[in-house]
């Protein structure tokens, strides 16, 4: 049997205890009520060339109308009526948003759980995080949602220096001390921040 780049990466350790764990206990769910409707994220790992586990992270583009405007995120998006369920969603919109096909390239291990906008001025959403692997050749098709798409790798991601609190700049409200990860001059914060902890909490030291 041909061991895969794929076949490597789910035997590193970090993935392999990610992995288990994830089908040990999958996410904690959110009903979707009144006008709330569902979206989903991928958080999504490949090897390096190191072969040390990375996190795809994108920044969205600069859009008027779009509430995350210019933020650090995992790719992801809106349900949509065509999609089989919110899995479906958070392939699509990998796809569609960094040209990753995680299900020709890559595998879904499972789910973190839901979270929702905390802050009423933002759209009424359950967001389901995927957690998946891809093989180290993807190449990256940015849309034009994206203004940049980038790998952290999982040891900057554990970084105890890089967790803490940072004033962001929030629409209608000016700046704000919240919750941080901080990587190079790159800021996440918000939902993809609570996906984040929830991921690095789920890997362990």
């Amino acid at each position: 049997m041909t061991v895969t780049a794929l076949d490597t990466l789910l035997a590193q350790p970090d993935v392999a205890r990610l992995a288990k764990r994830l089908a040990e206990r999958p996410g904690h769910t959110l009903e979707a009520e009144g006008l709330t409707r569902y979206a989903a994220i991928a958080l999504v790992l490949r090897p390096s060339g190191g072969g040390e586990p990375e996190l795809l992270m994108i920044k969205r583009a600069e859009m008027e109308q779009d509430p995350w405007s210019g933020h650090i995120a995992c790719p992801g998006g809106r349900m949509d009526p065509g999609d089989r369920d919110l899995q479906h969603t958070a392939i699509r919109e990998t796809w569609e948003e960094t040209g990753v096909d995680l299900e020709r390239d890559g595998r879904i291990l499972g789910t973190l759980d839901d979270i929702s906008p905390r802050t009423p001025s933002l759209p009424p959403l359950v967001i389901r995080p995927f957690v998946a692997v891809v093989k180290p050749d993807v190449t990256i098709v940015e849309s034009a949602e994206v203004a940049e798409v980038f790998w952290v790798p999982l040891a900057a991601i554990r970084e105890t220096a890089a967790w803490g609190k940072g004033f962001v700049p929030i629409r209608n409200v000016g700046e704000r001390e919240v919750d941080v990860f901080r990587h190079g001059d790159r800021i996440v914060w918000g939902l993809t921040h609570r996906a984040l902890t929830q991921f690095v909490e789920l890997l362990g030291p």
